[in-house]
């Protein structure tokens, strides 16, 4: 059994990518892991002020907000799911603070596999470049990070589009392989 965390960082409740990672986890569910859900929504989440406290203080981060929680469950799992819609062809800024808060302890992110869940209302494969180039320069960061794979939906844009978007079987088909 694995530990896993699907970080959801769709603004909207039910959205194409946050549907992708409730696929996602009924697969991994199935196959018999724990998965945990963090929907950043939801979150108290602030931006990196590059005061390097953390630095210089084991990692503690001046920020009193969500976020020291959710990169220790990062910390904390075998495999890490990273979600979002693609906006004007990058990650989201709900993504992209979390990755640049994991600068608290960035060091003890190692050795997990990691997925990357992204949709864009582009039904194009050059609308996904920059989130995949993002998600992958993260990764390069890390120590023992493993690519473990992509799911993209292009094409979806309202709620709801990705209905029966091959994308909801790879999902569901890809945890069920962890």
């Amino acid at each position: 059994m694995k530990k896993i965390i699907v970080i959801s960082a769709s603004p909207r409740k039910g959205g194409n990518s946050d549907t992708l990672c409730n696929e996602f986890i009924k697969g991994a569910e199935e196959a018999g892991h724990e998965v945990e859900k963090i929907f950043l929504r939801d979150k108290k989440i602030d931006y990196c002020r590059a005061c390097y406290y953390c630095r210089d203080h084991n990692g503690v981060c001046t920020i009193k907000d969500d976020v020291p929680a959710i990169i220790d469950q990062m910390i904390a799992a075998d495999t890490i799911v990273l979600s979002t819609p693609v906006y004007f062809y990058s990650m989201n800024a709900q993504l992209k603070t979390i990755i640049d808060r994991s600068v608290m302890k960035w060091l003890e992110i190692k050795n997990k596999n990691f997925y990357l869940i992204a949709t864009a209302a582009e039904d194009d494969e050059h609308a996904m470049e920059g989130t995949i180039k993002s998600f992958r320069g993260f990764l390069e960061c890390l120590e023992g990070a493993n690519e473990a794979g992509l799911i993209l939906a292009g094409g979806v844009y309202q709620p709801g589009e990705i209905t029966g978007h091959p994308a909801l079987q790879q999902a569901y088909e890809t945890a069920k392989t962890i």
